[in-house]
Protein backbone atom coordinates (compact mmCIF):
# COMPACT_ATOMS: atom_id res chain seq x y z
CA UNK A 1 0.00 0.00 0.00
CA UNK A 2 1.55 3.18 -0.92
CA UNK A 3 1.42 5.69 1.73
CA UNK A 4 2.89 8.44 -0.03
CA UNK A 5 0.88 12.13 0.52
CA UNK A 6 0.20 14.41 -2.86
CA UNK A 7 1.17 17.35 -1.30
CA UNK A 8 0.71 19.51 -4.61
CA UNK A 9 -2.83 17.77 -4.94
CA UNK A 10 -2.93 19.07 -1.17
CA UNK A 11 -2.17 22.36 -1.46
CA UNK A 12 -4.35 22.66 -4.49
CA UNK A 13 -7.21 21.70 -2.73
CA UNK A 14 -6.89 23.97 -0.15
CA UNK A 15 -6.09 26.62 -2.14
CA UNK A 16 -9.10 25.87 -3.78
CA UNK A 17 -11.29 25.96 -0.75
CA UNK A 18 -9.71 28.74 0.81
CA UNK A 19 -10.77 30.88 -2.65
CA UNK A 20 -14.19 29.14 -2.45
CA UNK A 21 -14.68 30.02 1.66
CA UNK A 22 -13.37 33.83 0.77
CA UNK A 23 -15.34 34.21 -2.82
CA UNK A 24 -19.36 32.89 -0.63
CA UNK A 25 -18.46 35.32 2.54
CA UNK A 26 -17.56 38.51 -0.29
CA UNK A 27 -20.94 36.94 -2.00
CA UNK A 28 -22.93 37.33 1.48
CA UNK A 29 -21.37 40.41 2.25
CA UNK A 30 -22.41 42.04 -0.81
CA UNK A 31 -25.60 40.60 -1.28
CA UNK A 32 -24.66 39.07 -4.96
CA UNK A 33 -27.44 36.70 -4.53
CA UNK A 34 -30.92 38.62 -4.74
CA UNK A 35 -28.83 41.93 -3.87
CA UNK A 36 -31.75 44.94 -3.54
CA UNK A 37 -30.91 48.24 -5.68
CA UNK A 38 -30.03 51.26 -2.78
CA UNK A 39 -30.61 54.62 -2.85
CA UNK A 40 -28.46 57.64 -1.65
CA UNK A 41 -29.36 60.17 0.66
CA UNK A 42 -27.73 62.68 3.41
CA UNK A 43 -28.11 64.58 5.61
CA UNK A 44 -27.03 67.56 8.06
CA UNK A 45 -26.10 67.06 11.75
CA UNK A 46 -24.90 69.92 13.80
CA UNK A 47 -24.43 67.69 16.94
CA UNK A 48 -21.69 65.01 17.99
CA UNK A 49 -21.97 61.98 16.58
CA UNK A 50 -20.18 59.93 18.72
CA UNK A 51 -20.85 56.29 18.63
CA UNK A 52 -22.12 56.29 14.79
CA UNK A 53 -19.62 54.73 12.66
CA UNK A 54 -19.68 53.87 9.43
CA UNK A 55 -22.31 51.30 8.38
CA UNK A 56 -24.33 51.81 11.00
CA UNK A 57 -28.35 50.95 10.62
CA UNK A 58 -30.49 53.43 8.88
CA UNK A 59 -33.91 52.37 10.16
CA UNK A 60 -37.21 53.71 9.04
CA UNK A 61 -39.88 53.90 12.09
CA UNK A 62 -37.46 50.90 13.58
CA UNK A 63 -37.25 48.72 10.59
CA UNK A 64 -34.11 48.48 9.22
CA UNK A 65 -33.90 49.91 5.42
CA UNK A 66 -30.09 50.96 5.33
CA UNK A 67 -26.66 51.85 6.45
CA UNK A 68 -24.71 54.79 6.69
CA UNK A 69 -21.99 54.93 4.10
CA UNK A 70 -19.79 57.61 4.83
CA UNK A 71 -19.40 60.33 7.47
CA UNK A 72 -17.36 63.18 7.27
CA UNK A 73 -17.39 66.88 8.00
CA UNK A 74 -18.93 69.51 6.12
CA UNK A 75 -17.03 71.18 3.60
CA UNK A 76 -18.94 74.47 3.85
CA UNK A 77 -19.14 74.84 7.31
CA UNK A 78 -16.67 73.34 9.94
CA UNK A 79 -19.37 73.21 12.82
CA UNK A 80 -21.66 70.65 10.88
CA UNK A 81 -21.32 66.80 9.96
CA UNK A 82 -22.21 65.60 6.62
CA UNK A 83 -23.65 61.83 6.71
CA UNK A 84 -24.16 60.34 3.47
CA UNK A 85 -26.97 57.27 3.69
CA UNK A 86 -27.60 54.28 1.23
CA UNK A 87 -31.47 53.34 2.12
CA UNK A 88 -33.21 50.53 -0.25
CA UNK A 89 -34.88 51.88 -2.91
CA UNK A 90 -38.91 51.81 -2.65
CA UNK A 91 -38.35 52.79 1.09
CA UNK A 92 -41.29 55.78 1.41
CA UNK A 93 -39.37 58.55 2.24
CA UNK A 94 -41.15 61.83 1.88
CA UNK A 95 -40.51 65.41 1.86
CA UNK A 96 -41.51 66.35 5.30
CA UNK A 97 -39.54 63.01 6.89
CA UNK A 98 -36.89 63.99 9.58
CA UNK A 99 -33.65 62.00 10.46
CA UNK A 100 -32.62 61.83 13.87
CA UNK A 101 -29.74 60.15 16.00
CA UNK A 102 -30.52 57.91 18.06
CA UNK A 103 -28.78 55.63 20.41
CA UNK A 104 -30.07 51.91 20.31
CA UNK A 105 -30.43 50.18 24.15
CA UNK A 106 -27.82 49.58 27.36
CA UNK A 107 -24.89 49.39 24.32
CA UNK A 108 -25.14 52.95 23.22
CA UNK A 109 -25.17 51.85 19.66
CA UNK A 110 -25.71 54.63 17.55
CA UNK A 111 -28.00 54.69 14.54
CA UNK A 112 -30.13 57.00 12.21
CA UNK A 113 -33.99 56.88 12.52
CA UNK A 114 -35.74 58.26 9.57
CA UNK A 115 -39.56 59.28 10.57
CA UNK A 116 -42.21 58.52 8.22
CA UNK A 117 -43.78 61.97 7.49
CA UNK A 118 -47.21 62.87 6.22
CA UNK A 119 -49.20 60.59 3.99
CA UNK A 120 -49.90 63.52 1.42
CA UNK A 121 -46.74 64.61 1.65
CA UNK A 122 -44.89 63.45 -2.30
CA UNK A 123 -41.53 61.79 -1.99
CA UNK A 124 -38.45 63.26 -1.39
CA UNK A 125 -36.27 62.56 -4.75
CA UNK A 126 -32.45 63.26 -6.09
CA UNK A 127 -32.60 66.96 -8.41
CA UNK A 128 -32.08 67.43 -11.66
CA UNK A 129 -28.17 67.28 -11.12
CA UNK A 130 -28.15 63.86 -9.61
CA UNK A 131 -26.87 65.19 -6.34
CA UNK A 132 -28.57 63.20 -3.50
CA UNK A 133 -31.76 64.42 -1.69
CA UNK A 134 -30.82 65.91 1.62
CA UNK A 135 -33.11 64.66 4.67
CA UNK A 136 -33.52 67.46 7.42
CA UNK A 137 -32.00 66.41 10.73
CA UNK A 138 -33.72 67.40 13.97
CA UNK A 139 -31.24 67.54 17.49
CA UNK A 140 -31.45 64.20 19.20
CA UNK A 141 -32.54 63.50 22.34
CA UNK A 142 -29.66 63.83 24.19
CA UNK A 143 -28.45 66.92 22.40
CA UNK A 144 -31.97 68.90 23.67
CA UNK A 145 -30.85 67.12 26.94
CA UNK A 146 -28.10 69.19 26.66
CA UNK A 147 -29.32 72.46 25.57
CA UNK A 148 -31.80 72.47 28.32
CA UNK A 149 -29.16 71.44 30.87
CA UNK A 150 -27.19 74.10 29.45
CA UNK A 151 -29.82 76.68 30.12
CA UNK A 152 -30.95 75.47 33.34
CA UNK A 153 -27.31 75.66 34.59
CA UNK A 154 -26.79 79.37 33.03
CA UNK A 155 -30.38 80.25 34.70
CA UNK A 156 -28.85 79.04 37.89
CA UNK A 157 -25.57 80.62 37.52
CA UNK A 158 -27.34 83.95 36.91
CA UNK A 159 -29.58 83.39 40.00
CA UNK A 160 -26.40 82.48 42.15
CA UNK A 161 -24.80 85.91 40.89
CA UNK A 162 -27.70 87.96 41.94
CA UNK A 163 -28.16 85.64 44.78
CA UNK A 164 -24.31 86.84 45.21
CA UNK A 165 -25.20 90.90 44.90
CA UNK A 166 -28.16 90.88 47.06
CA UNK A 167 -26.38 89.68 49.70
CA UNK A 168 -23.42 91.41 49.68
CA UNK A 169 -22.05 93.32 52.69
CA UNK A 170 -24.19 96.32 52.65
CA UNK A 171 -27.26 94.67 51.75
CA UNK A 172 -26.56 92.35 54.73
CA UNK A 173 -26.16 95.43 56.91
CA UNK A 174 -29.32 96.81 55.96
CA UNK A 175 -31.16 93.52 56.93
CA UNK A 176 -29.58 93.32 60.04
CA UNK A 177 -30.51 96.76 60.55
CA UNK A 178 -34.42 96.03 59.59
CA UNK A 179 -34.62 93.02 61.39
CA UNK A 180 -33.49 94.95 64.83
CA UNK A 181 -36.27 97.58 63.68
CA UNK A 182 -38.57 94.69 63.42
CA UNK A 183 -38.05 93.41 66.65
CA UNK A 184 -38.28 96.47 68.58
CA UNK A 185 -41.76 97.41 66.62
CA UNK A 186 -42.67 93.97 67.48
CA UNK A 187 -41.28 94.68 71.32
CA UNK A 188 -43.08 97.80 71.18
CA UNK A 189 -46.65 96.10 70.06
CA UNK A 190 -46.47 93.74 72.93
CA UNK A 191 -45.53 96.95 75.54
CA UNK A 192 -48.57 98.62 74.12
CA UNK A 193 -51.16 95.72 73.85
CA UNK A 194 -53.45 96.73 76.50
CA UNK A 195 -53.80 99.93 74.90
CA UNK A 196 -54.48 98.56 71.65
CA UNK A 197 -57.36 96.67 72.80
CA UNK A 198 -58.61 99.65 74.49
CA UNK A 199 -58.35 100.90 71.27
CA UNK A 200 -60.06 98.61 69.44
CA UNK A 201 -62.79 98.01 71.91
CA UNK A 202 -63.46 101.73 71.31
CA UNK A 203 -63.61 101.30 67.50
CA UNK A 204 -66.25 98.60 68.05
CA UNK A 205 -68.60 100.44 70.42
CA UNK A 206 -67.92 103.73 67.65
CA UNK A 207 -68.97 101.24 64.97
CA UNK A 208 -72.05 100.29 67.29
CA UNK A 209 -73.11 103.89 67.96
CA UNK A 210 -72.43 104.65 64.23
CA UNK A 211 -75.11 101.84 63.02
CA UNK A 212 -77.65 103.27 65.52
CA UNK A 213 -77.35 106.55 64.07
CA UNK A 214 -77.89 105.39 60.87
CA UNK A 215 -80.97 103.98 61.92
CA UNK A 216 -82.15 106.67 63.35
CA UNK A 217 -80.76 108.56 60.13
CA UNK A 218 -83.00 106.62 58.04
CA UNK A 219 -86.27 107.99 58.95
CA UNK A 220 -84.56 111.83 59.23
CA UNK A 221 -83.79 111.28 55.16
CA UNK A 222 -87.10 110.00 54.46
CA UNK A 223 -88.65 112.92 55.62
CA UNK A 224 -85.84 115.07 53.99
CA UNK A 225 -87.00 113.69 50.89
CA UNK A 226 -90.29 114.28 51.66
CA UNK A 227 -89.98 118.31 52.32
CA UNK A 228 -87.85 118.02 49.08
CA UNK A 229 -90.51 116.66 47.08
CA UNK A 230 -93.01 119.57 48.90
CA UNK A 231 -90.21 122.17 47.82
CA UNK A 232 -89.86 120.70 44.17
CA UNK A 233 -94.13 120.90 44.22
CA UNK A 234 -94.13 124.48 45.20
CA UNK A 235 -91.46 125.54 42.70
CA UNK A 236 -93.47 123.88 39.98
CA UNK A 237 -96.25 126.33 41.43
CA UNK A 238 -94.26 129.28 41.71
CA UNK A 239 -92.99 129.16 38.05
CA UNK A 240 -96.26 128.41 36.89
CA UNK A 241 -97.85 131.77 38.26
CA UNK A 242 -94.40 133.59 37.35
CA UNK A 243 -95.46 132.09 33.74
CA UNK A 244 -98.59 133.87 34.32
CA UNK A 245 -97.34 136.93 35.96
CA UNK A 246 -95.31 137.43 32.94
CA UNK A 247 -98.05 136.83 30.67
CA UNK A 248 -99.85 139.63 32.30
CA UNK A 249 -97.19 141.98 32.05
CA UNK A 250 -96.82 141.37 28.45
CA UNK A 251 -100.43 141.97 28.10
CA UNK A 252 -99.72 145.33 30.09
CA UNK A 253 -97.19 146.62 28.46
CA UNK A 254 -99.31 145.83 25.26
CA UNK A 255 -102.03 148.13 26.77
CA UNK A 256 -99.84 150.87 27.80
CA UNK A 257 -98.10 150.68 24.09
CA UNK A 258 -101.64 151.16 22.81
CA UNK A 259 -102.37 153.97 24.36
CA UNK A 260 -99.33 156.01 24.11
CA UNK A 261 -99.98 155.51 20.10
CA UNK A 262 -103.74 156.52 20.30
CA UNK A 263 -103.96 159.15 23.35
CA UNK A 264 -100.44 161.29 23.07
CA UNK A 265 -100.99 163.29 19.82
CA UNK A 266 -104.32 164.20 21.17
CA UNK A 267 -102.81 164.79 24.56
CA UNK A 268 -100.11 167.02 23.01
CA UNK A 269 -102.56 169.02 20.79
CA UNK A 270 -104.76 169.78 23.99
CA UNK A 271 -101.69 171.36 25.85
CA UNK A 272 -101.08 173.32 22.79
CA UNK A 273 -104.38 174.99 23.40
CA UNK A 274 -104.25 174.97 27.10
CA UNK A 275 -101.03 177.02 26.34
CA UNK A 276 -102.68 179.25 24.23
CA UNK A 277 -105.53 179.99 26.26
CA UNK A 278 -103.49 180.16 29.24
CA UNK A 279 -101.46 183.20 26.96
CA UNK A 280 -104.83 185.11 26.55
CA UNK A 281 -105.79 184.94 30.11
CA UNK A 282 -102.56 186.37 30.88
CA UNK A 283 -102.52 189.11 28.76
CA UNK A 284 -106.19 189.88 29.44
CA UNK A 285 -105.27 190.07 33.16
CA UNK A 286 -102.52 192.83 32.48
CA UNK A 287 -104.15 195.04 30.25
CA UNK A 288 -107.49 194.76 32.74
CA UNK A 289 -104.39 195.77 35.66
CA UNK A 290 -103.60 198.70 33.74
CA UNK A 291 -106.95 200.08 32.29
CA UNK A 292 -110.16 198.50 33.86
CA UNK A 293 -112.02 200.50 31.99
CA UNK A 294 -110.69 198.43 28.78
CA UNK A 295 -113.50 195.96 29.89
CA UNK A 296 -116.45 198.00 28.71
CA UNK A 297 -114.52 200.71 26.48
CA UNK A 298 -112.18 198.23 24.90
CA UNK A 299 -108.44 199.58 24.06
CA UNK A 300 -107.96 203.60 24.10
CA UNK A 301 -107.12 205.01 20.87
CA UNK A 302 -103.23 204.81 20.31
CA UNK A 303 -101.57 208.76 21.09
CA UNK A 304 -100.34 210.06 17.59
CA UNK A 305 -97.23 210.65 17.26
CA UNK A 306 -94.91 213.49 16.07
CA UNK A 307 -96.60 215.09 13.17
CA UNK A 308 -99.55 213.07 13.23
CA UNK A 309 -103.32 214.30 13.05
CA UNK A 310 -105.68 213.24 15.78
CA UNK A 311 -108.12 210.69 14.35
Amino acid sequence: MDDKVNYPLVGAFVLLLGALLVAGVLWLAAGLGGRQAMDAYQAVIEESVAGLNVDAPVKYMGVDVGKVARIEIDPLNSEQVRLHFLVKRGTPIKQDSVAVLKAQGLTGIAYIEISGGSAGSPPLLAGADGVAPTIPFKPSLSARLENVLSNVLGNVGRVSDNLNAVLGADNQAALKSSLADIATLARTLVGQQAAISAGIADAAKTAQLTARAGEQLGPTLARIASSAQAVERMAEVAAKASTRAGDAADAAATSVQQVGNETLPDLARLMAELNQLSASLRHLSEQTAVNPSSLLLGNPAPTPGPGESPP
